[in-house]
């Protein structure tokens, strides 16, 4: 299964390996065992501390335990991990091999102070971006606390386990037996979500923060090219984020990031973090902010009030907070989210593989969906609002193509039917001719564009209709010290490469505004 090349890159990496491992086999008959065991053979001739034993007992077949020899220290995999899940085999393999986490040692200081028994059981798909992080972080769990358990499992592997647990969405998480979490989740998220105390010791944490020269909140591109520009200045820099990469890590492609021929959102936002902290820059992730609270006087402090109930000030602050996916607004999307309406068809999509589904919206990022989808599910109908596609051409000309496609126009979505369980199909009103439709389908991919993370604004700055944040070309807002950047703005084009210039641009505000200030206004305390 492994090329050449991919021998060489993991052979190195399993230099590093410093204990004796196993990896223990739970095979059948099936072709998929086969397949395993051939890759199990391969890895264990990389290395001399490697063994392969093919005695596993686990019910589901095919998995292997990957177990550090005469220990209880062990993480499992049920399925093939290839695909976006290969680097979390290769780091599974070097983590129970005694090689140590680049994870911060207050956090692996925490997992292993946890108390309490807790096995997990993650559901996962070889094309979600999103699936390695929890996937990995889980694992470091287990390798670091040994009442914790882990399993991942390749939900196309396991369709009737799958659809007994109603299993919709990747990743999602059991937590012994229960459902747990549904979604991307970084290691310090479930962390916090199981230790009681966490967020209070965050939160204690941030009250003790002096105020910042420069106070970003939202930690996207956007968020942190203005961190690396305000620290490049020699200021004190802090950057608060509910999630550090923000709408990047739900990116599944990236081919227009200049430079960078192709890349993937989740090794993007990991660049930027890491750019980040080359700096001296106070990071604060999982942290979202509820407030902004404007200073009185010309140099006064800003204050942003967190969700926990701390606070943050800064001199001048800028908000880098980003958009989410649109939802329709209609009876039952909430109820059926990860039931049945999904927002990621590269993630989602191969649970849906042989049934019928339905894209919402028109436009690139819903004609692309369709395409993806059209090779894995049965049936795809979309629907566009408008009277017509708005998508490129050579993207609507491919959709035509596809036999399995069904285009609704002057469609208005007004509800999403189901059993209480899942999604069993949805109504659409005809906007030409008023009349109601129902389509019975399985599943639901809505594809209508971003909405920004401004709410916690309203009456701080001005917003547009739309609740974008009003800017100027130099990144300032109606309020003076406070600038905004990225796609929360009224810049006309959410792009990546768009936001970081915007950062960028935001910060050198920042830091002119606060050289230009008077020296009496240096000086004045936050009112």
């Amino acid at each position: 299964m492994l090329d050449a090349n991919l021998k060489g890159q993991l052979k190195a990496y399993m230099a590093n390996i410093t204990q004796p491992i196993e990896l223990v086999a739970s095979l059948d008959e099936g072709a998929k065992s086969r397949e395993l065991e051939g890759l199990l053979n391969e890895i264990a001739e990389l290395s001399d501390k490697v063994s392969l034993v093919l005695a596993g007992h686990d019910k589901r077949k095919p998995s292997f335990m990957i177990r550090r020899a005469g220990t209880d220290i062990a993480v499992t995999f049920a399925g093939i991990p290839m695909g976006h899940e290969f680097t979390s085999l290769v780091l599974a393999l070097l983590q129970v091999g005694g090689h140590p986490s680049k994870a911060a040692q207050d956090v692996i200081d925490q997992i292993k102070d946890l108390d309490g028994d807790f096995t997990f059981e993650t559901y996962f798909s070889l094309s979600c971006q999103n699936c390695p992080d929890v996937v990995q972080a889980l694992n470091l769990m287990s390798v670091l606390n040994p009442r914790i358990r882990h399993v991942a499992i390749d939900g196309a592997l396991f369709k009737e386990e799958v659809d007994a647990r109603q299993v919709m969405a990747v990743p999602t998480v059991f937590l012994n037996g229960e459902p747990f979490a549904s979604g991307r989740m970084e290691l310090e998220q479930i962390v916090a979500k199981i230790d009681s105390d966490a967020a209070d010791r965050a939160a204690e944490k941030i009250r003790k923060q002096n105020p910042f020269e420069v106070l970003i909140v939202g930690g996207g591109p956007a968020g942190a090219a203005s961190a690396i520009y305000a620290a490049r200045k020699g200021i004190r820099t802090g950057i608060a984020a509910e999630r550090f990469g923000g709408q990047v890590l739900d990116t599944m492609d990236i081919e227009n990031f200049i430079s960078v021929s192709r890349t993937e959102g989740p090794k993007l936002a990991s660049a930027l973090e890491a750019h980040v902290k080359d700096y001296d820059v106070e990071i604060m992730n999982l942290q979202k902010a509820a407030k902004l609270v404007p200073a009185k006087t010309e140099g006064g402090y800003h204050e942003v009030v967190l969700e926990n109930g701390a606070s943050l000030k800064g001199r001048t602050v800028i908000l880098s907070t980003g958009a989410r996916w649109r939802q329709m607004g209609v009876p039952g999307e909430e109820e059926y989210r990860n039931k049945g309406v999904a927002y990621c068809p590269h993630c989602d999509g191969p649970l849906f593989k042989d049934k019928r589904v339905a894209v919402i919206g028109g436009g690139n990022s819903g004609v692309e969906a369709a395409i993806d989808l059209a090779g894995i599910v049965a049936h795809v109908t979309l629907i566009e609002f408008d009277s017509q596609l708005r998508a490129d051409a050579v993207l609507q000309r491919k959709l035509a193509s596809l036999p399995n496609v069904r285009i609704i126009t002057s469609a208005m979505t007004t509800k999403v039917e189901g059993d209480g369980a899942r999604v069993t199909g949805l109504s659409y009103k005809d906007r030409n001719h008023g009349t109601a439709h129902d389509i019975e389908l399985e599943g639901i991919f809505v594809q209508i564009g971003l909405v920004p993370n401004t709410e916690w604004l309203k009456d701080a700055v001005a917003l547009s209709p739309h609740g974008e944040i009003e800017i100027d070309a130099r990144g300032e807002t109606s309020q003076p010290g406070i600038f905004a950047a990225g796609d929360c703005t009224t810049v006309p084009y959410k792009q990546i490469v768009i936001a970081m210039g915007a950062g960028s641009t935001a910060a050198l505000s920042a830091f002119d505004y606060l050289i230009r200030l008077p020296a009496s206004a240096e000086t004045a305390e936050a009112a």
